[in-house]
């Protein structure tokens, strides 16, 4: 079984091939707003590695937001057209998971922008709560939330650790979402729900 993992929901392009479960090969890198540009060559190169084709992907798992609304495009467009061309199962998970992996209680901001943040807490890989937040309202929910803090902590002074997104994929099989209907798939921006504007 062959994955192709894709994030480009933020300011990372993140590519890994997994072979039944495993990592084989993968890239993590900031390029924000390039992701368009750098991803086609990176799947070419990731795929040649591995001495595979792109014919050979059985599924392929995407972030599905929150994030930038031209980012979480990017990587969706690839999902739907192997989904559609292909047999290729398509899996989502939130762009939070991938952040904090199967952590036991966790919190994730990510820069909404407008002294705002998507705001999550997480606990061993589940999202359990979510919004986007005004940053002097994001303490109070830490403090009501207890839980390792990551993503974008510099927003409200606080330092976070470093992320292996290719592993925090891998352990969080047991949460890819299949989606059935692929031409249904849509990104979810949150700041264009109301339930979001806190």
């Amino acid at each position: 079984m062959i994955t192709l993992a894709l994030d480009t929901a933020y300011k990372y392009l993140i590519v890994g091939i997994y072979k039944d479960g495993k990592l084989l090969d993968g890239t993590m890198e900031e390029c924000f707003k390039s992701q368009s540009e750098t991803i086609f060559p990176r799947i070419e190169e990731l795929l040649k590695k591995c001495d595979l084709k792109l014919s050979d992907v059985d599924e392929c798992v995407i972030t599905e937001g929150p994030g930038s609304y031209t980012g979480l495009r990017i990587a969706m467009t690839i999902a739907k057209i192997l989904g559609t061309q292909s047999k290729t199962k398509i899996y989502t998970l939130s762009t939070m998971q991938i952040y904090a992996g199967l952590e036991e209680e966790a919190n994730v901001i990510l820069d909404a922008r407008a002294h705002r943040a998507y705001t999550a807490h997480l606990s061993h890989g589940k999202v359990t709560k979510e919004a986007i937040l005004k940053l002097d309202l994001i303490p109070n929910f830490i403090q009501e939330n207890p839980g390792t803090l990551f993503g974008d902590g510099y927003l409200i002074g606080m330092e976070t650790p470093e992320v292996d997104f290719l592993s925090n994929i891998e352990q969080l099989r047991d949460e890819y979402h299949l989606i059935e209907n692929v031409h249904a798939l849509a990104p979810k921006y949150y700041k264009e729900s109301d339930a979001y504007r806190v």
